[in-house]
C-alpha cells in the first residue's frame, strides 16, 4: 500500500491510495470489492448502449459521480484497516511510504494535513451514509412498475455504500497518522512539476528562491489552484499510477469551479438597478 498526496490548490489536497497490490488475486477481495467489480462490468456494458433507458441512466450516473466531492473519491481509494490486514498480515508493523512534492508541502506539516484530511468529515459520512441506507427501503415500491429500474433505491444505496467506504478509509487514515505508520518521502518527479506550478502561483521565477522558502511563501499566500487538468495525465504517469488520472483530473475540476471569483451581490445587483 502506498498513499499519494497531491496538492490541489495551496490550502487543498487529493489523497490517493492503490488499494489492491499487485499480487492479489480475486480470492482476497472482500466480498464487497466483489460485488463492486460486478457493478463495474455491468456499468461499462450499459456505457455501450446508444439509447434508451440505459444509455440515459449511465449519462445521468456519470453526472452524479463528477459532483461527488474528490475528498470523498480519494478517502474511498483508501482500504479499511481490516481489508489492507488480509491482504497484508505484516500491516500495522511498518511505515506506509507517503509520496508528495516537498517544494509545495512543508515536510514538517504534512502530518497534519493528513490528520485533517482523515476526520474532518467522518461526520458526514457517518450520516449520510445512516441516511441513505435508511432511505432506500422506502423507495421499494417503486420496483413493482413495470420494466423502469429502481433507479432512487441503486442511488440510495450506492450514496450509503460511498459514505461507508469513505468513513473507513478515513479511520483507516487516523490510524495509520496517529501511530506513526506514514514514511513521507518528497518524490524528485512531483517536486518537478510542482516546482513550475508553485513558481507561477507565486510569481517568482523557480530557480530564483529555494524550496524552503517557496514553501513558507506559499503557505502565506491566499487559496489558489495550483494544477491543470493536463496535469493529471503527467501525474499518473510519474507516479506510475493511471487510474489517478481520472481523480485528478475531477479534484482539479472541482477546486477550479469553487475558487471561480464570485458574482455581485445581490445588494449590488439592487444598486446597479436604481
Amino acid at each position: 500500500m502506498r498513499l499519494f498526496v497531491i496538492p490541489i490548490s495551496t490550502r487543498r489536497a487529493l489523497i490517493y491510495s492503490r488499494a489492491i497490490s499487485k499480487g492479489q488475486t480475486p480470492k482476497e477481495l472482500s466480498w464487497t470489492d466483489r460485488a463492486t467489480g460486478k457493478v463495474a462490468e455491468k456499468w461499462a456494458q450499459w456505457e455501450e448502449a446508444e439509447k434508451g433507458w440505459k444509455k440515459h441512466l449511465v449519462t445521468w450516473g456519470n453526472r452524479v459521480q463528477q459532483r461527488i466531492p474528490f475528498e470523498e473519491w480519494g478517502l474511498k481509494s483508501i482500504p479499511s484497516l481490516n481489508a489492507q490486514r488480509r491482504m497484508d498480515e505484516t500491516h500495522g508493523t511498518k511505515k506506509i511510504d507517503v509520496l508528495f512534492p516537498g517544494n509545495a508541502i512543508k515536510p514538517g506539516k504534512l502530518q497534519a494535513i493528513l490528520l485533517k484530511i482523515a476526520t474532518e468529515r467522518q461526520e458526514l459520512h457517518r450520516k449520510k451514509m445512516w441516511w441513505s441506507f435508511i432511505a432506500a427501503p422506502i423507495t421499494a415500491p417503486i420496483a413493482l412498475i413495470p420494466i423502469v429500474p429502481n433507479i432512487p433505491f441503486f442511488y440510495l444505496v450506492y450514496r450509503g455504500w460511498s459514505h461507508w467506504r469513505a468513513l473507513n478509509g478515513s479511520k483507516h487514515l487516523q490510524y495509520l497518522v496517529e501511530n506513526n505508520l506514514l514514511n513521507p518521502v518528497s518524490f524528485p518527479g512531483l517536486e518537478d512539476l510542482y516546482a513550475k506550478r508553485v513558481s507561477y502561483a507565486m510569481q517568482t521565477p523557480p530557480d530564483q528562491m529555494p524550496i524552503s522558502s517557496m514553501v513558507e511563501d506559499l503557505a502565506k499566500k491566499e487559496d489558489r489552484l495550483l494544477l491543470r487538468i493536463s496535469d493529471a495525465k503527467k501525474l499518473a504517469s510519474i507516479l506510475d499510477a493511471p487510474e489517478l488520472s481520472l481523480e485528478a483530473e475531477r479534484a482539479i475540476a472541482q477546486v477550479e469551479e469553487q475558487l471561480k471569483p464570485k458574482g455581485p451581490s445581490t445588494e449590488e445587483g439592487h444598486k446597479k438597478d436604481t
